[in-house]
């Protein structure tokens, strides 16, 4: 007779999932991804490191784990901000203030990963982050560009260039200091304004949108 797993088990098995990753995430924020190993990540959690093995065959497994726990979080509060703005332009807006401003709420974070020097390993496996972006920016870009709220252009070359020059201007070693919450809105602003201008945005109708536009409370 197979074994069948009690909802029991399966919470527990889960539990443990999301406390690795929990601490993978913890890690990454506080050193960069390239802290997050085996042994410290099992430590940080309090799982032994031959059950963390078992989740995770490998560091790479486990950091691609980690990038994809994070990128639906940080997609999925893209896409209900866009969701919830009352057209194409405004949804456009709301999906790069959310990004920038999430973005700036863990700046390290952020910066492991997107921009932190990596292995090749790590890169391929941290890729799909910057994918999603993309696409969920592409996704707006392209609507608004039905609607005639922005020039045509292709977006498959400019939706990558928002996402590098939006992940330069916040966490780059060039970005600037926003330590606090003035600063950090101000860069949030500044960055979606420059965003919306890059796509063809009219500059009186770009400053609207972004006065109009909420910055999540993770921006705060």
């Amino acid at each position: 007779m197979a074994y069948r797993r009690t909802e029991n088990v399966i919470r527990r098995l889960a539990a443990r999932h999301d406390a690795i990753l929990a601490a993978a995430a913890a890690l990454a924020a506080e050193a960069g991804i390239n802290a997050v190993q085996i042994a410290p990540v099992a430590q940080r959690s309090g799982i032994a490191a031959g059950t963390v093995y078992r989740y995770f065959p490998s560091k790479t497994e486990l950091i691609a784990a980690l990038v994809a726990s994070m990128s639906e979080r940080e997609i999925g509060a893209m896409r209900r901000a866009a969701d919830a703005a009352p057209g194409p332009l405004s949804a456009l807006a709301a999906a790069l203030t959310t990004f920038a401003a999430h973005a700036l709420g863990s700046r390290r974070l952020a910066f492991a990963l997107i921009a932190e020097p990596v292995d090749a390993d790590t890169e391929k496996a941290r890729q799909p982050y910057r994918v999603a972006l993309c696409a969920e920016i592409g996704k707006r870009l392209a609507a608004a560009m039905s609607g005639g709220y922005v020039p045509d252009q292709d977006v498959k070359v400019a939706a990558p260039a928002l996402v590098g020059a939006l992940a330069e201007g916040l966490v780059g070693p060039l970005a600037p200091e926003t330590s606090d919450a003035a600063r950090r809105r101000d860069a949030v602003q500044a960055l979606t304004l420059f965003a919306l201008r890059a796509v063809g945005v009219a500059d009186a109708r770009a400053r609207g949108l972004v006065v109009q536009t909420a910055l999540p409370a993770k921006a705060s």
